[in-house]
């Protein structure tokens, strides 16, 4: 029995030892997009509020923990305060599978990628259920966008996974960085690297494909209703969800583990912070799409050349 407890503990610690950072991560995050955000458009970005303004980002959390949670007089109150806490659960329970290094992983097990992926599908819910809970046109607009947009692109991400999986021969995501000990898989599947990272733009609400926040049209879209913590909530779960983008970019395509004799964990890092910056930079470079054009995008030209890709994969595997 005091065995047992002590495990609970351990792995307890070892969990707010994972998820802290993470959120500090996404803390952060938050301020740099908007000083690179600020530098592209050429003004001035945060700098007040601490040194080069590095405390903006607990300001503002503190402003959002602070402020009087609200809610529309019609909504439906339960469902309405129970979606933001499920996509900040599942953006939170992604990050337990995903192994750092070969050796700095949470919960190591063999379907870690299938378990990614089904997480991913699964935050749609929250979205959904807050559109309609919030009981407004604009949210409830929001809501069905980011419904079929996410559908249209996980058929696409799901081919182009699949993809690296045939190459490697295993659906472990350790085993996956492994496999790339001497080579990246970008190399031989440059094709699949930027399919994936186009779906993962979508599939992330960001833009140029963030017409369910589309403020000229929607009005925020889907959070529209929603302020204080509850907003944080969303929030935290999109920047999140950018972060576990941005890592299995890093582990399918680019390695996670490798032969050098320094840290390879910073080595993880610095590729991860890679791709962040590279959503940011399509973000101030990038203009929004139309909605019919997000849609013939996700159907007509990323679906058939992720399927055609994996075909020509499938068959040059199976030969050799």
């Amino acid at each position: 029995m005091k065995l047992f407890v002590e495990l609970i503990i351990f792995d307890t610690l070892r969990a707010i030892g994972l998820i802290v950072p993470m959120l500090l991560a996404v803390a952060y995050l938050t301020l740099f997009e908007r000083k690179i955000l600020a530098s592209v458009q050429i003004r001035t970005g945060p700098n007040v509020v601490g040194l080069f303004g590095l405390l903006q980002p607990l300001a503002d959390g503190a402003k959002l923990l602070l402020k009087e949670l609200t809610h529309p007089t019609a909504a439906d109150k339960v469902v309405f305060y129970v979606a933001p806490m499920i996509t900040f659960f599942l953006a939170v329970l992604s990050i337990a599978v995903i192994p750092f290094s070969s050796y700095e992983v949470l919960v190591d097990f063999e379907f870690g990628m299938m378990f990614v992926f089904a997480i991913s599908s699964l935050g749609i819910y929250g979205i959904i259920l807050s559109g309609w809970a919030s009981n407004s046109r604009y949210a409830m607009l929001g809501s069905l966008r980011s419904t079929a947009q996410m559908v249209s692109y996980e058929v696409s991400i799901g081919l182009i996974i699949q993809t690296c999986l045939i190459v490697v021969g295993s659906i472990n995501l350790t085993d996956i960085l492994e496999f790339q000990t001497y080579i990246w898989l970008v190399v031989p599947l440059f094709p699949s690297f930027v399919l994936f990272f186009i779906s993962s733009l979508a599939e992330t609400n960001r833009p140029p494909f963030d017409l369910p926040e589309a403020e000229a049209e929607l009005v925020s879209g889907y959070n529209v209703e929603y302020s204080a913590v509850t907003f944080a909530l969303f929030f935290i779960g999109e920047y999140l969800n950018i972060i576990v983008s941005s890592i299995l970019i890093t582990i399918l395509f680019f390695g996670g583990s490798n032969f050098f004799i320094w840290n390879s964990s910073f080595i993880f890092a610095a590729k991860v912070l890679f791709f962040i910056f590279s959503f940011v930079w399509v973000r101030a470079t990038v203009p929004r799409l139309r909605y019919d054009q997000l849609m013939q995008l996700g159907w007509k030209v990323l679906l058939p050349l992720s399927f055609g890709w994996f075909i020509f994969v499938f068959t040059i595997v199976s030969v050799w």
